[in-house]
């Protein structure tokens, strides 16, 4: 998660309660959700955020939420907005890879060194969350007064820059940090900061660029032009955002526009002019959740006044209407703030109402129900085979469920199309945060070897087994996801086979009362021949066998491994 540095001086000046010694700033901030780190060596407290409340990626924002905590301040906040009098001109040369662009003006922020800080830091924080690594949403800050924006011929007469493709090798600009002109192309090989985003544009055949009357600016999403660098002097801001979707770079924004909000800036909006359609941005529109009372008192476990529900809602920095659905059912129509992206159900709405009325506060009770509490029967399947496993002289291990094809198919010699155990359509993540993360695993052989592969500085041999999630695409599902419990091991030595394999898989299934049958089966991991299905009581349930020599080169393996996995239904 991540990790911000807040000057607790700046808190206390922000929130107005200089009164506030640094232990009570750690309690009232812990009463928030936010894990006190540490201290860094200039005494800025280091707090861990849950991700979701990305509006506290700065200490304009934690100030904000204490504010409300406090008491100070209550309900929904909009920022006032000035009209626009600058433009945005989408040209159809942009990028097909990065076609979105969003933006806004702040007049007057009053950037002392601690706010040109915090303002770096929300920005580079935005980046590696919600931005992907800027892949997803790049942002750009600019000092406003040295764009020369090109007059627009239309009856609104606004100042217009402009967001399009632009030749790698066809223009030259004077990046941060630096001095020197280069290309585009040259900065991803020549600047520290180039090099470090090149992947993201590097295979384009133009590049992304934002450009003002006078040249080039900004080189979305590697780095900003240094002509437009902001210092402490800078008042006015203009604040560019690129990415890969829309809804990601306007919320991005919001959140940079109230936290400058918070220093005295005032928002201006700007007219991003597509091809076949315009937007007025920042979008500080309202979005509305509706929560029933009941559900409310069902899951805080509390009895209600309505006005206390309200009241805390507006403690939460949101507003609520009473309203009636259904068969005279008491709801509320809560309004959630332009900058809160992390409330997307009713539940989180809840969740703010627990925090308002702090969950220190409640007691704990008795579920009124007349039964106790047990393990279910899949666990206590779990935990016998679990225990069965490690009397055989395997190591439990517990592997991520999250995984890549390379791992889970290429380096294991076979593809979703194939027959046999892990051959299945998986289960992906649409934008994965990481390349080695994209889906989840459709086997847990894969995970084991992965451990080998880490573990060929340990003496041998080397005995593993996990019993683990696996999930793969099913579409005649209500979820369209098909999950399953596996039962996996290998056994890695020198002279291990296929019968040491099978001698502990035999003894496995003796321990449960089930039958095994092993016939002569094929299966792309596996050596041809030194192969067989694992049948359980008359079902196939799994495979059992010698690794191919193919997949032990692929994970640096010089000795010979024999593994099975299998469903653990089939023990029942």
């Amino acid at each position: 998660m991540p990790v911000v540095d807040v000057d607790p001086d700046e808190l206390r000046r922000l929130t107005g309660h200089d009164e506030k010694s640094d232990d009570e700033l750690k309690d009232d901030l812990f009463g928030l959700g936010l894990e006190f780190e540490g201290e860094t060596d200039d005494g800025e407290f280091q707090l861990e955020f849950a991700p979701d409340r990305l509006d506290r990626l700065s200490v304009e924002g934690v100030a904000r939420s204490l504010r409300y905590q406090y008491g100070d301040d209550r309900g929904v906040y909009i920022p006032r907005t000035n009209d626009a009098d600058w433009s945005i001109v989408v040209d159809a040369s942009v990028p097909e890879e990065r076609p979105y662009v969003t933006g806004a003006i702040v007049r007057g922020v009053n950037l002392s060194d601690e706010g040109l800080e915090s303002l770096i830091q929300l920005q580079e924080k935005l980046h590696a969350t919600m931005g992907r690594k800027r892949a997803k949403g790049a942002i750009g800050v600019h000092d406003l007064t040295m764009l020369k924006g090109a007059k627009a011929t239309d009856e609104a007469g606004e100042q217009c820059i402009t967001y399009k493709g632009v030749d790698p090798d066809g223009v030259t600009f004077v990046a941060l940090d630096s001095d020197q002109e280069l290309t585009p192309r040259e900065v991803l090989t020549e600047h520290e900061t180039g090099t470090k985003y090149a992947d993201l544009v590097e295979e384009l055949d133009r590049y992304p660029a934002i450009y003002d009357d006078i040249g080039l600016f900004s080189f979305p999403p590697v780095i900003n032009g240094r002509r437009t660098e902001v210092s402490t002097d800078s008042r006015d801001l203009f604040i560019e955002l690129t990415g890969t979707d829309q809804w990601t770079i306007d919320r991005m924004c919001n959140i940079i526009c109230y936290a400058l909000d918070a220093r005295g800036g005032t928002v201006e909006q700007v007219t991003v002019e597509y091809p076949d359609h315009e937007l007025t941005r920042p979008d500080f529109e309202v979005e509305t959740k509706t929560v029933t009372h009941e559900r409310v008192e069902k899951l805080l476990g509390l009895d209600f006044e309505e006005k206390d529900i309200v009241d805390l809602l507006e403690r939460a920095g949101l507003d609520a209407e009473v309203e009636t659905i259904g068969d005279d059912e008491l709801a509320y129509e809560v309004s959630v703030p332009p900058y809160r992206v992390d409330v997307l159900h009713p539940l989180d709405i809840v969740d703010d109402i627990g925090r308002a009325y702090g969950f220190n506060d409640l007691e704990p009770k008795y579920p009124d129900v007349s039964t106790v509490g047990g393990l279910h029967e899949r666990s206590r399947l779990e935990t016998a085979a679990r225990d069965t496993l490690v009397g055989l002289g395997f190591q439990d291990l517990l592997n991520f469920h999250m995984t890549s094809e390379v791992e889970n198919f290429e380096r294991m010699g076979i593809a979703p199309e194939d027959d046999g155990l892990g051959a299945e359509t998986p289960a992906t993540i649409t934008e994965p945060y990481s390349e080695e993360y994209t889906m989840l695993r459709t086997w847990n052989l894969p995970s084991l070897m992965m451990v080998l592969e880490n573990n060929t500085h340990r003496a041998y041999p080397q005995n593993l087994a996990e019993i683990g999630f696996v999930a793969h695409r099913d579409d005649s599902l209500n979820t369209r996801v098909a999950e399953a419990r596996h039962v996996a091991a290998v056994l890695a030595g020198n002279d291990v086979s296929y019968e040491d394999a099978k001698a502990r898989l035999q003894a496995l299934c003796r321990a449960f009362d089930v039958e095994l049958e092993t016939p002569a089966t094929a299966h792309p991991s596996f050596i041809a021949g030194r192969t067989a299905a694992v049948v359980v009581a008359g079902e196939e349930a799994g495979v059992i066998g010698e690794l191919h020599p193919k997949v032990l080169v692929e994970h640096g393996l010089e000795l010979p491994v024999v593994g099975f996995e299998f469903d653990l239904s089939a023990l029942q």
